[in-house]
């Protein structure tokens, strides 16, 4: 915190005393609570989660209100928090196949083992405003229930793979990096993108995917599938040597499927792109998996020409909250700098004004400022 007198002090102060009254705003309706937010503002709860890179609801919650709905802000404080935690060591890899599905969807299948569910979605609404939720108790349907399907849901990819039609990856027994505990370096291996992707800004993943569409990226994929749902989140503790279930976590999983015209070494194929986020973030999940494959170009022998190609480009500027602070410090006082600035910016006008105008030079003239320029009439 930039603190440069002691009035500069007692400024902060009433500034945080006037936050305090912004956010809590009128007096005379109901005090919004994080239990309110967790349970009625769920994508946003869910977005500071897999930003804040911290899975607990009941923290992005608390956060989404302290910050007044500002989601960076948010995604900053859980960050923050999570840095005080202890950690006790990682989990096993989550198997997504499992996943309790509430939502699962293919762009590439109509008809696929295990179907299409839909779940809870705006893909099918007319966005258009609902002005009975503006009314107290709002508008409310009731959803129809089915008993749970015990059929397979395989994953699209691995349907394409048993073909022959999907690249396989090879898988490995190597520890991946953290990038948690080591800070980013170049060139980073997948694992370290991907979590770095993961907990990236959405909307600067968006239009990074957004722009390999356009032809930035020569990205243009198919949605192989989408699932969300609850995985079990498994830990070996060393003094029992076997995993312990500790709980179920939601998360949002995508596959892109992305066509490769092959190479010497591999036949042409489809090649795939992968997202995961915590929660329900399926635009998230489906920005991280094109640029996940934008990134694989170099690595599949592609011209990597487009910024969504360019892995120390996408990392270095990815992450919100170092993104927030870098920006948002522009606005603290840098009076010292800006007067060292001053004082050149002077130099350099006297310097100029002393020396001689070049033959028909026109602007400067020596003691004065630029001359003026008649506006250009129509």
């Amino acid at each position: 915190m930039y603190v440069a007198t002691k009035g500069g002090e007692r400024a902060i102060g009433a500034a945080h005393a006037w936050l305090d009254e912004t956010r809590r705003g009128d007096p005379a309706l109901p005090e919004l609570t994080a239990a309110q937010v967790e349970a009625q503002l769920g994508l946003a709860v869910d977005r500071v989660m897999a930003e804040g890179s911290c899975h607990d609801r009941g923290l992005a919650a608390l956060a989404v209100k302290q910050s007044r709905g500002d989601l960076i802000e948010a995604a900053f404080l859980l960050r923050a928090y999570r840095t005080t935690l202890p950690r006790f060591g990682a989990s096993l890899p989550l198997d997504t196949n499992a996943m309790a599905l509430h939502r699962r969807i293919s762009a590439t299948y109509k008809d696929l083992p295990g179907g299409q569910v839909l779940g809870s979605t705006f893909d099918y609404t007319h966005r258009l405003l609902d002005f009975s939720l503006a009314a107290a108790g709002g508008s409310r349907q009731t959803p129809p229930e089915a008993a749970a399907s015990a059929e397979p849901t395989p994953r699209v990819t691995e349907m394409l793979a048993r073909e022959g039609l999907m690249q396989r990856e090879a898988s490995s027994e190597a520890e991946p990096g953290d990038l948690t505990r080591e800070p980013l370096s170049f060139p980073a291996d997948r694992p370290l993108r991907l979590q770095a992707l993961a907990r990236g800004d959405e909307g600067f993943l968006l239009s990074l995917g957004y722009s390999s569409q356009r032809g930035y990226g020569n990205n243009h994929p198919f949605v192989g599938e989408i699932r969300m749902g609850e995985v079990a989140v498994e830990f070996v503790p060393p003094e029992l040597g076997f995993a312990i279930d500790l709980g179920d976590i939601t998360v949002t999983e995508c596959q892109m499927v992305n066509q490769f015209k092959g190479s010497r070494t591999e036949p042409p194929q489809f090649t795939r792109g992968y997202g995961l986020v915590f929660g329900h973030g399926e635009r998230k999940a489906m920005s991280m998996a094109l640029v996940d494959r934008t990134l694989r170009a170099a690595e599949l022998g592609e011209d990597a020409t487009a910024p969504s190609q360019q892995q120390e480009f996408v990392l270095s500027h990815c992450d919100n909250v170092e993104a927030t602070g870098f920006v948002e410090h522009l606005k603290l006082p840098h009076y010292v700098d800006f007067q060292s600035e001053l004082e050149n910016v002077r130099t350099m006008r006297a310097s100029v004004q002393q020396s001689p105008l070049p033959p028909g030079g026109e602007g400067w003239v020596r003691g004065s400022a630029p001359q003026d320029q008649p506006e250009p009439t129509t």
